[in-house]
C-alpha cells in the first residue's frame, strides 16, 4: 500500500500545534509550535516523521521512566508484551494484559504503536516449539490473525516477520522451524496480517541490515520479489544495533535508499549505539541525517529510554544516563532533527568493542546485568552478562583472547537445575543434563590478541550463575 505518511504525520503535527500561519504558499509555524525544537517527538513530527522507543509495561509505574516516555517520544513499541509466548501461552487462549497496558498508555497519551513481532522463530511459547510442519504454519496463521484482529485499527505498522534471514556472507534464510513449514512462509505470513489488519503498514525487521551487504541484499531481493508479485509488504526495518562490530559506515543512507527505491518505506526501529561522548553523539547525529536525507524513512525508534533499560547496559547505547539526564547523544540527535539534517552524512566513529549480533531480544525485568569473569584456559576468557524475567532468560557472552590470537573457542556453562536452553545465536550448543557448551561458528572463531567477540543464548528457568570455562584453539 502505498501511502503519503509524510503529509499524515505533518498534518497532524500542524492540527496540535497552536497557530499555523500560511503566506504565500509557505508554511510558518508561530512560537505555539516551540516544542518542535525541544522535544525528540514534536522535532521529528516537523520534518513528518516520528521519534519513538521501545516500551516495558512493567516500568510505566516509574515516574523518570513514564515522564520521559510522554515528554520525548510520539511512537512506542512493545520490547515483549506483544511476541508469541506473550500473547498466546496456551494454544488458542490469547493473552493481552500488558500489550494493552502500553497501547492504552499510548493512545492517551498521543503517541502510535509499532507491533512487535507477529512472528519470530525465538520467544515462541513452549507448545509452538513442539510443532513443526503444517500444524506449526496453521498456528502461526491463527496467531497472526488474532494478534492483528485484537489491535486492528489501533497499530502504525507491524513487524510481520522478524530476523528471518541468516547471518554470515550466504544472504540467504536463517534455518529455522518456521522456515522449514515451507519457504513461502514469510510472504503468508504478510498475506494473512494484511487481511486482518488491512491499515497498517506491513513491515520486514532484521538486524546487521544497516549497510550493503549479503545479508541485507539478501532482504533487498526477497522485497524486490514481493513487491514484483504482489505479496502485501509495505516497510522495511533496519535494527540500527549499532558498536564496532557493526558499525554506522558511510553506504547507511544509500542502503536505506535503495529499499526505498523499491516502492516500500523504511524505519530504523531498534536504535542503540554503543559508546559514550562525542563518538556516539556523532553516530547518533548520522543515523538522523541519514533518515531525514530519504524521503520514505518513516521515522526513528531507539530500544529502551535510559541506558540501565537497555537490553545491553554495560554499552551505555542509549540517550538518557541511568538517572533520566540527557546525553550529549540526546542533544545531537535533536539538533540533527532541528536542523534538518544533511544528505551523505560519512563521518563513522567507533565505539566500545562489542560484536552482538542480535536484537529484540527480552530486556531484564531486574538490575542492569551483572556481569561474572571466567578464569579461563588456553588463552581466552568468558564473561557472562544475563537478563533475567520470570521463567525465562537471555545470556550474552563475551569471549576475549589474551596475549596471542585464537582460533577457535568453546564455552561451558553450567545450568541450575530446571534450566533449558531453547536456542542459541553465534554459536553451536552441545551438552546435557544442566552441563552446556558452546562453540565459534565460521566467522567468529578467530580473535586477535587482546579482542573479543560474542555469542547468545536463550533458555527457560533461572539462568547460570555460576563461572563460565573458555578454551582456545
Amino acid at each position: 500500500m502505498n501511502r503519503s505518511p509524510r503529509r499524515r504525520v505533518l498534518a497532524a503535527t500542524l492540527s496540535t500545534a497552536a497557530a499555523v500561519l500560511v503566506a504565500g504558499g509557505t508554511v510558518l509555524l508561530s512560537a505555539g509550535n516551540a516544542d518542535a525544537a525541544t522535544t525528540l517527538g514534536a522535532s521529528a513530527q516537523a520534518t513528518g516523521r516520528y521519534f519513538g522507543t521501545a516500551v516495558a509495561a512493567y516500568k510505566l509505574s516509574d515516574s523518570v521512566y513514564s515522564t520521559i516516555l510522554d515528554r520525548e517520544f510520539d511512537m512506542v513499541t512493545p520490547e515483549n508484551e506483544m511476541k508469541w509466548d506473550a500473547t498466546e501461552p496456551v494454544q488458542n487462549s490469547f493473552s493481552y494484559g500488558s500489550a494493552d497496558q502500553i497501547v492504552n498508555h499510548a493512545l492517551a497519551h498521543n503517541q502510535r504503536v509499532r507491533g512487535h513481532a507477529l512472528a519470530w522463530h525465538q520467544q515462541q511459547p513452549s507448545w509452538a516449539q513442539s510443532l513443526s510442519g503444517t500444524a506449526l504454519r496453521n498456528a502461526m496463521v491463527n496467531h497472526i490473525t488474532n494478534v492483528a484482529t485484537h489491535y486492528k485499527g489501533k497499530i502504525y505498522s507491524w513487524d510481520v516477520v522478524n530476523e528471518a534471514f541468516a547471518d554470515g556472507g550466504g544472504g540467504g534464510r536463517r534455518d529455522s522451524s518456521l522456515q522449514r513449514t515451507g519457504n513461502d512462509w514469510i510472504e503468508v505470513a504478510f498475506q494473512t496480517a494484511r487481511a486482518a489488519d488491512p491499515g497498517a503498514k506491513l513491515c520486514y525487521n532484521d538486524y546487521n541490515t544497516d549497510g550493503v551487504n549479503a545479508k541485507s541484499t539478501g532482504v533487498y531481493n526477497m522485497v524486490k520479489d514481493f513487491k514484483a508479485r504482489g505479496v502485501p509488504i509495505d516497510c522495511v526495518g533496519f535494527q540500527s544495533h549499532l558498536n564496532s562490530g557493526s558499525p554506522y559506515t558511510a553506504d547507511y543512507q544509500a542502503n536505506l535508499q535503495r529499499f526505498a527505491d523499491l516502492g516500500v518505506d523504511v524505519q530504523i526501529t531498534e536504535l542503540d549505539i554503543a559508546g559514550s561522548g562525542s563518538a556516539q553523539a556523532t553516530t547518533y547525529a548520522n543515523v538522523v541525517k541519514s533518515c531525514l536525507a530519504v524521503t520514505r524513512c518513516n521515522g526513528i525508534t531507539v530500544w529502551g529510554i535510559r541506558d540501565s533499560d537497555s537490553w545491553r547496559a554495560s554499552d551505555t547505547p542509549l540517550l538518557f544516563d541511568n538517572s533520566g539526564n540527557k546525553k550529549a547523544a540526546y542533544t545531537s540527535a535533536l539538533d540533527a532533527l532541528n536542523s534538518g539534517g544533511t544528505t551523505n552524512p560519512t563521518s563513522s566513529p567507533t565505539s566500545t568493542p562489542s560484536t552482538s549480533p542480535s536484537a529484540s531480544l527480552p530486556p531484564s525485568t531486574s538490575p542492569p546485568p551483572s556481569s561474572s569473569p571466567s578464569t579461563g584456559t588456553a588463552g581466552c576468557t568468558a564473561t557472562v552478562s544475563l537478563n533475567q524475567w520470570t521463567g525465562g532468560f537471555v545470556a550474552t557472552v563475551k569471549v576475549a583472547a589474551g596475549s596471542t590470537p585464537i582460533n577457535g573457542w568453546t564455552v561451558g556453562v553450567t545450568l541450575p537445575s530446571g534450566a533449558t536452553v531453547t536456542n542459541s545465536w553465534s554459536s553451536t550448543a552441545g551438552g546435557s543434563n544442566g552441563s552446556v557448551s558452546f562453540t565459534n561458528v565460521s566467522y567468529n572463531g578467530s580473535v586477535n590478541a587482546g579482542a573479543s567477540t560474542e555469542f547468545g543464548f536463550q533458555g527457560t528457568g533461572v539462568g547460570p550463575s555460576a563461572t563460565p570455562t573458555c578454551t582456545a584453539r
